[in-house]
């Protein structure tokens, strides 16, 4: 379930396939359906809508490992000092709601019945659940706002019928003789792709079917049609393939009442509020420039000085948990890439080789294989173990532009990489410590809510089943030690090894996938790297690749939607802002502002507007501080404060105010 806390602060797959009509055959009444028991496992989530922007977030303490069968509805992400006033509305989600998917799979029918009867030549293709809805994909020409209006009335008028939903069974020669006989080419081609027999059909009433496993509700009066909403259309290839046509797709939300969807609708606004795009522009912190191409990012100033922040902080953790810090070309010989695998494996996400004195170059799509030619550089012993390398390594990755969102799917990011080559029976203290760097970082960011999912061996895999069996067996011990409570995806690892993969929740309830901890018993192998152990013989080490924050730039996106743009003091780009209420007052700000650089606060000087409007502007760029300067203040040696997240803090003096910023920032707090 989706927990909703609204807050008012008073200081600021089964996919459907469907097919239209008739048929003078008599359906079976069987009331058994076909669907998958695992999206039912019960999960719960929670997140926050503001009513206004100002609030605080701040670390706790300690990290919760997340049990997805456990409500999670904590206040610590908000400000203690900040009254509020809390509703809490419950959504649920398809996987804790079998009526809710039920309502919204039979939604994606009605709605593809609803667009064959306003636009009888449209072809209909699939259209699944999705996490808050539904969509349904049509060959049809493109659908405008208007469309949709008339699309919805249809689908309130089939659900105003109250048609009965009726299962039947056929065989394949069937099924496709009355595919072939309306004309649907796309349900030939699902109908070859099913395996299963027999091949099972949904009827709303006499007059549309579509080929489908279930599971629906049993009548369309079971929809409340004043919780469905069409949200939009896009444009999508057939079956992904940019080679195949161009399809409309139409979205869709819809929920059990009123109450949900209209709760609902408050998260998207604020979601929308809090997308990382907009804010990006807003604040000038990073941009996506058409001149040089998608998915490439460029770091404004106050982005850049953000990320500065988060690398140090990177760099300092990692060298005091014994990591060595490593720098390695952007590009390689193809020949490295063949040797990983990666030509044979990834390509598709690879780009085009370039042509160097007669050698084949490749950009680096990953950091792995430049890690392991620095361990080969020399001869190891097994005294060497463990050995740590990190590296913020910029890697390029080929992305339909179509595919490219923001700072969340870019074509060049920065990893924050890291290889750990150790003994087998080093493997837990390795994990154990991989998962305390992870929560010690994650919360110097706010984040304490986690998911955790532990991958294990799929049925195609590289290594001897002993050393899978110890090295999964190492993971859940490292976890079990940790005290987090993680969901095992039998078969779900890499083909290389076993893994752990967290997702943090942000403000809003989201989870967002950052941290990954991979066992590899492949790349030693294609490698041959080699220790000497203490029988003077041979052995291969293991070789753990490990990221905590995933990518910069993505974490970076979701650290803006996390905080809505109201970064903590100590992350914030600009600390605080010098307003002089005249220019008489210019000399003494201007002093201020370099005693204030001197102190190591990042702070900046605005003039040129009259004083409401500086605030505006400060207010606006959601800089956490403002001193403001007058004569007085000028007289006194002192400023007066006002804070975004704590109102008017009065008049002080400047060493007062300098001490106050430093220990705000050393303790992780607002002033």
């Amino acid at each position: 379930m989706f927990v909703l806390h609204k807050m008012a602060s008073s200081s600021h797959p089964l996919f459907t396939s469907s097919l239209k009509f008739s048929t003078t055959h008599s359906p079976s009444l069987s009331s058994s359906f076909l669907f998958n028991p695992i999206l039912y496992r019960p999960k719960f989530q929670s997140f926050y809508l503001f009513k206004k922007p100002h609030y605080r977030f701040f670390s706790s303490p300690a990290a919760v490992a997340t049990d997805p069968a456990t409500a999670l509805a904590a206040d610590n992400h908000v400000s203690d000092d900040v009254p509020k006033e809390v509703e809490k509305v419950v959504l649920p989600t398809n996987e804790s709601s079998h009526t809710l998917l039920r309502i919204r799979h039979t939604c994606a029918h009605v709605m593809a019945m609803a667009v064959q009867k306003v636009f009888p030549d449209a072809k209909v293709t699939i259209g699944p659940w999705i996490e808050h809805g539904f969509y349904y994909d049509f060959d049809i020409e493109p659908l405008t706002d208007k469309d949709l209006k008339k699309i919805k009335k249809e689908m309130d008028r089939i659900i105003g019928r109250n048609l009965p939903l009726i299962r039947e069974e056929v065989t394949r020669d069937e099924a496709e003789k009355r595919i072939t006989a309306i004309n649907e080419p796309y349900k030939l081609e699902i109908l070859n792709s099913i395996k299963e027999e027999p091949i099972t059909i949904y009827h709303i009433g006499n007059e549309w079917w579509d080929l489908c496993a279930g599971p629906h509700v049993e009548t369309t009066g079971n929809i409340n049609r004043r919780a469905v909403q069409l949200e939009s259309v896009a444009g999508a290839y057939w079956r992904g393939d940019v080679n195949k046509p161009m399809l409309q797709r139409i979205y869709g939300t819809a929920w059990e009442n009123e109450e949900q969807l209209k709760a609902y609708l408050h998260f998207k606004e604020e979601a929308k509020r809090r997308d990382h795009r907009r804010l990006g522009q807003d604040l000038d912190l990073f941009s996506i420039q058409d001149d040089a191409g998608g998915g490439l990012v460029f770091w404004h100033p106050k982005g850049a000085l953000v990320r500065h922040i988060i690398e140090d902080l990177w760099k300092k953790i990692h060298s005091e948990r014994g990591y060595d810090l490593l720098y390695t070309p952007h590009v390689a010989k193809a020949e490295l890439w063949s040797i990983s695998g990666h030509l044979d494996f990834y390509r598709e996400n690879m780009y085009d080789q370039m042509k160097i004195e007669d050698e084949l170059y490749q950009l680096r799509p990953m950091n792995c294989p430049y890690h392991i030619l620095i361990y080969k550089r020399k001869a190891h012993s097994y005294r060497d173990f463990p050995i740590r390398v990190a590296e913020l390594g910029t890697v390029y990755r080929y992305e339909f532009s179509g595919s490219l969102h923001g700072l969340f799917r870019v074509r060049g990011f920065t990893q924050d990489d890291a290889h750990i080559f150790c003994l087998e029976d080093q493997i837990k203290d390795e994990i154990k410590g991989v998962l305390d760097l992870t929560e010690q970082m994650l919360l110097e960011f706010g984040f304490d809510k986690y998911e955790v999912n532990l991958s294990t061996k799929p049925e195609k895999a590289v290594g001897d089943d002993d050393i899978w069996v110890k090295a999964t067996g190492a993971l859940k011990d490292a976890l079990d030690a940790k005290g987090w409570a993680y969901e095992v995806d039998e078969g779900g690892g890499a083909f290389y090894g076993p893994k752990i993969d967290l997702k943090i929740m942000d403000a809003l309830g989201r989870k967002w996938q950052c941290s990954t901890i991979q066992v590899d018993f492949n790349l030693p192998q294609r490698f041959d790297i080699t220790y000497i152990d203490s029988n003077s013989e041979k052995k291969r080490p293991i070789m753990i690749h490990r990221a905590v924050l995933g990518s910069l730039e993505r974490f970076f996106g979701v650290l803006i939607e996390h905080y809505a743009g109201d970064f903590p003091l100590w992350l914030s780009p600009v600390q605080a802002r010098i307003l002089p209420v005249t220019d008489t007052q210019l000399e003494y700000c201007k002093d201020l502002t370099e005693k204030m650089k001197a102190s190591g606060i990042r702070v900046e000087l605005c003039t040129g507007e009259r004083l409401p409007k500086l605030i505006r502007n400060a207010e606006k760029q959601k800089i956490p501080l403002m001193a403001v300067v007058g004569p007085k203040e000028v007289e006194t040696e002192s400023v007066t404060v006002r804070s975004r997240f704590g109102g008017e803090l009065g008049t002080m003096g400047v060493d007062d105010f300098i001490t106050k910023i430093k220990d705000a920032v050393d303790n992780r707090i607002s002033v």
